[in-house]
């Protein structure tokens, strides 16, 4: 039998949709923004980065991932600071308001990604996974296989300080 491939964007968007939306509805005593929460989980989880690398990773604007930044340090979740590889740029750093809920964030995208897995058994979750994993490879990897793609791995991108916001210091 022969797979119909023809929804499976459609069948990848409305997951990843579901599980934001399921997500949201468990943290909205923090009041961020599914975006917000986005920048958080990427520089809580791979630690310190550029606004250029995070815009990259969430696939957004520069500008709005500076916009974003802004109102994350305005409200305690994130901060600016020197790059200690290229003083002229500036690093994106979660606060300590961040670092003390993130092991509570951890376990709710822990608890919905069971729930999501709900009925799933190992097998099938793991070959999931590494289909997963395959398609987001094989589209980063090539990127004329979709339409406008931009780079999605951090590591590729330029390192010059061309990416990075500059200091006035």
């Amino acid at each position: 039998m022969t797979y119909r491939i023809d929804r499976l964007a459609q069948l990848l968007h409305d997951a990843s949709r579901a599980l934001r939306r399921e997500f949201a509805a468990r943290t909205t005593e923090h009041g961020l923004s599914a975006t917000q929460w986005r920048l958080l989980g990427s520089v809580l989880r791979d630690g310190p980065m550029t606004q250029a690398a995070l815009a990259d990773r969430l696939d957004v604007e520069p500008i709005s991932v500076s916009r974003l930044v802004d109102r994350m340090e305005q409200s305690g979740w994130v901060r600016r600071e020197a790059d200690p590889d290229d003083r002229r740029c500036r690093i994106v750093v979660p606060s300590d308001k961040a670092q003390a809920i993130a092991p509570g964030v951890r376990q709710i995208v822990e608890e919905v990604t069971e729930e999501a897995m709900t009925g799933l058994p190992d097998e099938t979750r793991r070959a999931l996974h590494a289909a997963l994993v395959s398609i987001i490879d094989t589209l980063n990897r090539n990127p004329l296989s979709i339409i406008d793609t931009p780079n999605r791995n951090p590591a590729d991108a330029p390192s010059s300080a061309a990416v990075c916001e500059k200091t006035d210091e």
